[in-house]
């Protein structure tokens, strides 16, 4: 149900009607119950255009709007604003049938919109760390949000797995004379030994740049050794995506190798369309009022981010037909993305039409306001920290109820990894945040724990009733009305979150729909002796239908839903 779309056309016929020139309506939620529950001021804006006083302008499109189904009651308050009431009926029947479909009312795009979203992109031969979470989980609920919505959604994972850093692990790895399976077990461990002795030993770093080349062009012994080496790396890194619940598969890497042939025809096209300047012997692209060239080869032929970037911009443009292309990425790469699209839209790379967004995102911060890091300095292990979380959420809720050792572990992995996930999604994804993991497994606030709480409750409450719902909603007072507009504002919310690629609508949303069910169900008690039949099923589908877009809510953010607490 696009509710806004609704009223929003309602205005716009009223306009018609009344033989008004207008833009397209833009209706608000009203932000107090006495101004109904949307406003329309664009009477003050048309007033300029059309030399009238805005109430009057209102007055107009008052006497012009359709109250046969949806709008019960429209008012003018102030200079021109007009109040808008919804129709109790009508938010009734639509609730209802919500309550009975599989997608809750929420429709599918007419037009479906091709959609890559690059996101996690992990660099191999180390295992994740903390600094990987934000984008692999941002990344994955964009993902899940279009999918739902009806794009054709491709998931990349651009892994880096082509460098120096590979000559240095085969290097090592000969010269240590070890079975690979045996050496490479503690990936991280194997390449802090072998950077020690790249840092000391300038013949084993040339020997190590030497087997880049050898990767580079082809030589079937490096590139066998390198192939271990990607192999372990991306078992460690599907290990922390299936502890997270992230939708990433194997077969959606596209590393930095895969665009290996196309870079010489990157920098060949851009200087066939005369775009190439030399600069110190290397190769460079200035853009329009920017000082800061792109540097697209090296002078020592080597290539560089920019020339991969624009690679698989042009790949994800024309081979996969891509019309939106997505990168979940540090908000500290914002120049490099916006003088790479720039580039890749100037050369023709990629048309006009595509849509080229940069998802940025700020940093996880400890408790100090300090990016997060061990006590020694060093970066902390993605797989330690949720490990951690999982602990850490056993603690918080063994005392809640009598749990078998099996049904302790289960809930606690779903309570651990839904408290991280949702602890980044309901934030502004740009902001720095802190690190909290007691704020973060708290039953108050805005948390996961507090979201699955309250899906519990209402999961009790059928428990109890255990009989089959039927009859009609009957909105008896003005919570029951607030809790159906809200409930009838799920797609709203899921289309404005998809098109800004902001995830922290949603958890918005949830969160309201949470509370605003709890203040219901203390009002307005559903299974009390005395409740006659018709008020409890009424109040019976309400509750199934806020625990469906909980549920639902929380499944496209990546989080699993409890049963009991």
């Amino acid at each position: 149900m696009k509710l806004k779309s609704h009223i929003n056309q309602i205005i716009q016929d009223a306009f018609m009607k009344a033989g008004i020139a207008h833009e397209p309506t833009r209706v608000t939620e009203s932000s107090k119950a006495e101004f109904g529950d949307f406003q329309f001021n664009g009477a003050m804006a048309l007033s300029k255009v059309l030399g009238k006083n805005p109430r009057e302008i209102a007055e107009t499109l008052i006497k012009n709007l359709n109250f046969d189904t949806i709008i019960a009651k429209a008012e003018i308050a102030g200079p021109g604003f007009i109040n808008l009431w919804l129709n109790p009926l009508w938010l009734a029947s639509e609730c209802e049938a919500a309550q009975h479909d599989v997608r809750l009312g929420v429709e599918k795009r007419m037009i479906p919109t091709k959609v890559v979203v690059d996101y996690s992109g992990p660099n191999m031969a180390k295992q994740m760390h903390v600094g990987h979470l934000r984008s692999s989980i941002i990344g994955d609920t964009l993902a899940n949000l279009l999918d739902y919505l009806g794009d054709e959604v491709i998931r990349q994972n651009h892994i880096g797995d082509w460098g120096t850093q590979f000559g240095m692990l085969i290097a090592y790895l000969e010269e240590t004379d070890k079975d690979s399976s045996v050496s490479l077990k503690d990936l991280e461990q194997f390449y802090k030994e072998a950077k020690a002795r790249f840092d000391v030993d300038e013949a084993f770093a040339s020997k190590a740049r030497e087997y880049v080349v050898k990767i580079q062009s082809g030589d079937a012994h490096c590139l066998a050794l390198w192939q271990q080496f990607i192999t372990i790396s991306l078992g460690h890194c599907e290990e922390v995506y299936d502890k997270l619940s992230v939708n990433l598969r194997r077969e959606d890497v596209r590393a930095e190798s895969f665009y290996n042939d196309a870079l010489s025809s990157v920098v060949h096209d851009l200087d066939a369309q005369g775009l190439l300047q030399e600069s110190d012997g290397a190769q460079c692209v200035f853009l329009d009022n920017d000082e800061i060239p792109i540097i697209v080869q090296k002078s020592d032929g080597g290539y560089l981010y920019a020339t991969t970037d624009l690679a698989a911009l042009r790949y994800r443009a024309t081979a996969l037909e891509a019309k939106r292309i997505l990168y979940v990425v540090d908000a500290r790469q914002a120049g490099h993305f916006k003088q790479v699209f720039a580039l890749a839209k100037k050369a023709g790379f990629v048309s006009k039409e595509v849509s080229l967004e940069h998802v940025a995102f700020g940093t996880m911060m400890d408790k100090g306001g300090k990016p997060f890091k061990t006590r020694d300095g060093g970066t902390i292990k993605l797989i330690d920290l949720l490990d951690e979380a999982v602990t850490k959420a056993q603690d918080a809720v063994k005392d809640k109820s009598s749990y078998s050792k099996e049904e302790l572990e289960a809930l606690a992995k779903i309570i651990g990894i839904g408290a991280v996930k949702y602890a980044d999604l309901s934030i502004n994804r740009e902001s720095d945040y802190v690190f909290n993991m007691d704020k973060m497994l708290s039953f108050e606030g805005n948390t996961s724990l507090y979201m699955q709480y309250a899906y519990a409750r209402i999961q009790s409450i059928f428990r109890k009733y255990d009989g089959v719902i039927g009859g009609h909603i009957i909105i008896g007072d003005s919570l029951e009305h607030k809790l159906c507009v809200l409930l009838l504002g799920f797609e709203d919310v899921l289309n404005r979150a998809a098109d800004d690629a902001t995830p922290s609508q949603i958890s918005t949303y949830l969160y309201d729909v949470a509370t605003l069910f709890m203040r219901f169900y203390e009002q307005n008690p559903i299974l009390k002796e005395g409740v006659v039949d018709e008020i409890k099923m009424s109040r019976l589908i309400l509750a199934d239908l806020s625990a469906k877009t909980i549920k639902q809510g929380l499944s496209l953010l990546g989080i699993d839903v409890v049963d009991a607490l």
